[in-house]
């Protein structure tokens, strides 16, 4: 014979302020592991949709990021001779030079400095990244000292608006225009004349050459190609790859943080279900016997009790969830473990962090409540009885 489930809810019920503080306990953690996911699946969401597939980045060999990159300019020129390089509408090969350097500039709420990725770009840039759309201003004019901003830079730095001056290099550059990115690192750039921000920083060399791909298959003779050219000492690798590579480092950190945390106040979420299910077992000893002794068997009341846990589990789980998918809502900033550059992205919850986190909730749910279920279903029927 099996327990009504209204019984266990009704049960749940009569306890309501102390369910609702172990839900709340469970809801706690499961926030907190689902906004480190979260967190993590952000960054690697920007950075990846930072990349295009069609695109190839040559960066120098062994190097992993386009700060400690350096391609000379005889590197370049072998490389823009690669036939299968697409061709733009212009007639003109989907091919850049570009230069990255890293400066400081004041942010404008706190005015603590932090580190912004000057990009030095050519005419093909834009063409090479759909993403990135002009929302207000003009572009840079070849050889002046202009420069267009990132959203994010725009917002969160001072000297980043439209019509505004940043000096570094030694010289004053006018910002012209904003482009808006989306949810990409781009986004956190500001953007040049690549001859002028050479000559700016005194740079001999690029930092990266970028073309598109006229067939994304060729990928692979492409690389093969470039990579054993004696005349070249760079790596080829596709666009997307290589702004995932550039989350790892930091969305493996964040993971590994977030597991420690989680099972730090896990502990505690798990010994307050328990404490709250022994609590149950012991209001209710009398109870018990009394279904014992009508014929219910031990598995029903082990059952029974298992249900109630798991359903706080369940609620717990879902009151976390749903507080931590507001994050959506915020965008932060952290540095880049790869550019140490400063990075703006939003938390992203993913239907894998969803069942993630309601799995998590089950478990605690389940390690709390399986010993109060057990005692409860080994009781003596005739001790129970007694009991006042």
């Amino acid at each position: 014979m099996g327990i009504p489930i209204s019984y266990s809810f009704r049960n749940l019920w009569t306890r309501r302020l102390t369910t609702a503080l172990t839900a709340a306990g469970m809801a706690l953690v499961v926030f907190v592991f689902a906004a480190v996911l979260m967190l993590a699946e952000g960054l690697r969401k920007t950075l990846v949709e930072t990349g295009s597939f069609d695109n190839v980045i040559v960066v120098r060999k062994g190097a992993n990021s386009e700060v400690m990159s350096g391609v000379s300019r005889d590197q370049a020129s072998i490389i823009e001779t690669q036939p299968e390089i697409a061709i733009g509408a212009d007639g003109q090969p989907l091919l850049s030079k570009e230069m990255v350097v890293l400066i400081t500039l004041p942010k404008r709420a706190t005015n603590t400095p932090a580190n912004v990725v000057i990009r030095g770009t050519g005419a093909s840039s834009l063409a090479l990244r759909p993403q990135v759309k002009l929302m207000a201003g003009r572009l840079p004019k070849p050889g002046l000292s202009e420069i267009i901003s990132g959203r994010s830079i725009a917002e969160r730095f001072k000297g980043g608006g439209i019509g505004e001056v940043l000096r570094f290099g030694m010289r004053d550059w006018m910002v012209v225009g904003i482009f808006d990115a989306g949810n990409t690192g781009f986004s956190s750039e500001i953007w040049g004349d690549a001859d002028q921000l050479m000559q700016a920083f005194r740079r001999t060399v690029y930092s990266s050459v970028i073309f598109k791909l006229s067939d994304p298959s060729d990928f692979a003779r492409v690389k093969e190609r470039i990579e054993s050219d004696p005349r070249l000492t760079v790596d080829a690798k596709r666009e997307s790859r290589f702004y995932a590579e550039q989350s790892e480092r930091m969305a493996n950190f964040l993971r590994i943080l977030g597991t420690v945390l989680t099972i730090i106040f896990s502990l505690g979420a798990i010994i307050g279900a328990m404490i709250t299910m022994y609590s149950a077992v012991a209001t209710r000893t009398r109870e018990i016997g009394t279904m014992r002794a009508i014929g219910f068997r031990r598995t029903s009341i082990l059952g029974a009790f298992m249900f109630e846990a798991l359903f706080l589990g369940s609620i717990g789980g879902c009151t976390g969830l749903f507080l931590a998918s507001f994050l959506q809502l915020l965008t932060i900033s952290t540095i880049n473990f790869q550019t140490f550059s400063e990075l703006a992205f939003s938390f992203t919850l993913t239907f894998n962090i969803f069942w993630k986190g309601l799995i998590f909730a089950l478990i605690m749910g389940f390690v709390g409540g399986v010993l109060p279920a057990i005692r409860a279903s080994r009781m003596n029927i005739v001790e129970s009885l007694r009991t006042s």
